[in-house]
């Protein structure tokens, strides 16, 4: 997709240093991450993979400031993280769309504050391009396709130029042939705006399909809390777009079930009470 936008901000690098947060719950003090040191250069993709529970989304409200870490430090282009951090945007599971507004509207609102009106429609526009909504720009949310409502919030989220793209299972909710067709779309969208991107997810294939690098982060026993949340960082090989059913990206997938907790050589074993005629 060879779309020119007027795109005005730089992918940014992303660093992490020993970062905590702890929830308190009816049970007692509950850490999710402890000791995360991340590195993310600018205009690299980065998969988070995890059991449920672990903080995955939790590490991305810290990027986006809208979690405060109880400890450590989170910096974006060398300056710190201290609110809401608008170098940075956010698209969740949920396009969270208002549904009274049409989608060419719905895009309108990530604009930055006090953009031209001619500069908005402009950015709106090519944007509406990018991800394929052009003609449907007029249409209210009831009125287009799950993976079309997904698209119009990529979009919304781009249009704040930002430096730093966090997606919370952007395509979770989707149908397996829909979530292939968005994966697609998402390298164009990377090709054509340069951006960081984190991408939390719990699909290994779409991990290791649209990621430089995947983490992949473990739950933190009690008795454990003070180690690292990150069990390992896996440099996937190729350039995108890879094939899906390259052979190397299948070893990974094996060694990264196997980190999740799957058994991937598992064979059902055989019923006792059934009886074999020789």
């Amino acid at each position: 997709m060879a779309i020119t936008t007027t795109s005005t901000r730089s992918a940014l690098d992303v660093a992490l240093s020993g970062v905590r947060r702890t929830f308190t719950t009816p049970t007692g003090p509950r850490t999710v991450l402890s000791g995360v040191d991340l590195r993310l250069r600018a205009g690299e993709i980065v998969a988070i993979l995890g059991p449920s529970g672990c903080g995955k989304s939790t590490l991305l409200r810290q990027v986006s400031g809208l979690d405060t870490p109880d400890a450590g430090q989170i910096l974006i282009d060398g300056g710190p993280v201290t609110g809401i951090d608008r170098r940075t945007a956010v698209a969740f599971q949920e396009p969270r769309l208002l549904p009274w507004q049409t989608l060419s509207q719905n895009v309108a609102l990530g604009l930055p504050r006090g953009t031209p009106k001619p500069e908005g429609r402009q950015r709106v526009a090519e944007l509406l391009e990018l991800v394929g909504l052009t003609a449907s720009a007029g249409l209210r949310p009831r009125q287009v396709s799950g993976g079309m409502a997904q698209r119009a919030s990529l979009a919304r989220a781009l249009a704040r130029n930002p430096g730093v793209l966090l997606l919370d299972e952007p395509f979770g909710a989707l149908d397996a042939l829909t979530r292939l067709k968005m994966q697609d779309l998402l390298l164009d969208v990377h090709a054509a705006e340069p951006t960081t991107v984190l991408l939390v997810t719990h699909d290994v294939e779409e991990a290791l399909y649209l990621a430089d690098r995947v983490i992949l982060l473990t739950t933190l026993a009690a008795e454990h809390a003070a180690d690292s949340s990150i069990q390992s960082v896996i440099d996937v090989p190729g350039a995108r777009p890879r094939d899906r059913a390259d052979a190397a990206l299948a070893a990974l997938r094996a060694s990264l079930l196997e980190g999740l907790g799957v058994d991937t050589h598992h064979r059902p074993q055989p019923d006792p009470d059934q009886h074999h005629s020789i």
